[in-house]
């Protein structure tokens, strides 16, 4: 009679114990960084003008001393800066074009006259400041 009056309070403890690992908590969430990807659509390429490209087409003598020289087409303008390989570059807006990565950035018909041309680009990756050139028209 011993034996089972023992195998009594061990069946109640049984189902105790399954009762204990059912409110155990969960395992903490991943805090690793999870990579992003951003997508962004090109933009619309307007056309340019004939008198716009009349009008922003040819050499310029920058305020820093660089020789600018500006080749249009109905789509982009190519600007050579000195003897560097040509910087394509998209109208944006009318008189505005931008380099694809964006980095370079030239506005025209500017002025009280519509006369200067304004450039502004990141000389390199990673710094954090933009350098800015004109030129009038008339050095041009």
């Amino acid at each position: 009679m011993r034996p089972m009056a023992l195998l009594l309070p061990a069946t109640l403890l049984l189902p105790l114990s399954s009762a204990q690992a059912q409110t155990t908590p969960y395992p903490p969430a991943d805090t690793a960084a999870i990579s992003t990807v951003q997508v962004t659509a090109p933009a619309k390429i307007m056309r340019i003008r004939p008198e716009q490209a009349e009008k922003i087409g040819g050499s310029y003598e920058m305020s820093n001393g660089w020789y600018l020289k500006v080749r249009t087409t109905s789509r982009y303008i190519d600007a050579t800066i000195d003897e560097q390989r040509p910087i394509r570059l998209v109208a944006v807006a009318p008189y505005r074009f931008a380099s694809g990565d964006g980095n370079v950035r030239m506005d025209f018909n500017r002025g009280e006259y519509g006369d200067d041309m304004l450039m502004s680009y990141l000389p390199a990756p990673g710094l954090a400041w933009v350098v800015v050139g004109s030129a009038p028209i008339a050095q041009r």
